[in-house]
């Protein structure tokens, strides 16, 4: 229990709210592999799946979850072989974390740094298996004047996710771009993404910092705001030794006692996830028709939202490095945002 109560205080700081094969990189954008059929005996009857373990997966409402909604389609149809799934979604991370320590869930999509959080307070019971995302943080603006970190110099910045991974990384890439985060700029922060829009346009000369896909729902209702500036293009313009050249939002992370007991269901998770990514990004209307479909996002939104979600599938090798370059800044500027302590090898899900 008391491993619990901890879990959810890091909820509290975890940010916002992805899977090629084994040596992972991003999934192009592909059509999904077609059926094939299955005569053996197990099947019970030719062109039938056979019956395989049951893989129970949950998500976040928001990009975390928008790479999955191809598979739970063909879950839900019965289209696929290898394993079956239960797909659940929530709403907030508090809702999945204690489920997912209970053993009641075996996969889920999780913010990058509460999944090193998870590790460590289950005493490394959680793993990590893929980045499903990449950065989804935007500088939003009336008008045309901010088009490089350096113009925002001494303006007033209006963002929520005070002490959480938003704060971490905004002050990070203005320490790397040469400003000062308590004397260049006004940092005002508010209680939730709502009210840094309201603000943002009723302050002259600010800018709000605010995540997909609420930045497209916004700018839907308020076409006077713009993209000023994406931070996962400033944070890969930071000098090398500022940090990785990746910015990550979310992390599919496996119970350990389920990946030990079930390897062979992993790795077909794996699989199945990367063709459903490959399939959102490359069939927008249709994905988005299904994220609205399954309570993820308005499907006008969706499809203006994904490309800018930078929903990806990286795994193996190439997903330790990555994930592991972005947590060594978030610890240096915050331990206790991924747990107190860095994960070691055993966390990343490396065959």
């Amino acid at each position: 229990m008391k491993r619990i109560i901890a879990l959810l205080l890091i909820c509290s700081v975890a940010l916002l709210s992805g899977c090629g094969r084994r040596e992972g990189s991003p999934v192009p954008p592909a059509e999904a592999d077609p059926p094939v059929e299955v005569t053996d005996e197990s099947t019970g009857a030719a062109g039938q799946p056979a019956a395989g373990v049951l893989v129970r997966v949950a998500a976040l409402k928001g990009p975390t979850a928008m790479g999955l909604v191809q598979l739970m389609d063909a879950a839900e149809d019965g289209e696929l072989w290898g394993n079956d799934y239960d797909f659940s979604l929530a709403g907030s991370v508090d809702e999945i974390t204690p489920r997912l320590v209970k053993g009641e869930v075996d996969i889920a999509m999780v913010p990058a740094n509460l999944a090193a959080a998870l590790h460590q307070n289950t005493g490394g019971g959680v793993w990590a298996i893929a980045v499903n995302t990449l950065g989804v943080l935007y500088l939003l603006e009336r008008g045309e004047s901010v088009t490089s970190a350096e113009d925002l110099r001494g303006r007033t910045i209006l963002a929520s996710g005070k002490g959480a991974t938003p704060e971490i990384v905004l002050r990070h890439i203005l320490v790397q771009s040469g400003i000062d985060p308590d004397r260049d700029v006004d940092i005002q922060w508010k209680s939730e993404h709502a009210e840094c829009l309201a603000a943002l346009l009723t302050t002259e000369g600010a800018v709000a910092l605010l995540p997909q896909p609420f930045v497209t729902t916004a700018r839907m209702k308020n076409p006077e705001v713009r993209v000023a500036l994406d931070l996962n293009e400033l944070w890969e313009a930071l000098p090398r030794d500022g940090g990785p050249t990746a910015l990550i939002t979310g992390a599919a992370v496996v119970r350990a006692e389920f990946a030990q007991a079930h390897p062979e269901a992993v790795d077909a998770f794996l699989e199945d996830y990367a063709r459903s990514v490959a399939w959102v990004n490359g069939n927008l209307p249709e994905a988005a028709r299904r994220m609205e479909q399954y309570g993820i996002i308005g499907a006008e939104a969706a499809e203006l939202a994904i490309p800018d979600c930078h929903i990806v599938c990286i795994t193996g090798s190439e997903m330790r490095e990555m994930l592991g370059a972005y947590l060594q800044v978030l610890y240096g500027q915050s331990p206790q945002s991924v747990g107190g302590a860095l994960p070691g090898e055993e966390f990343y899900y490396v065959p």
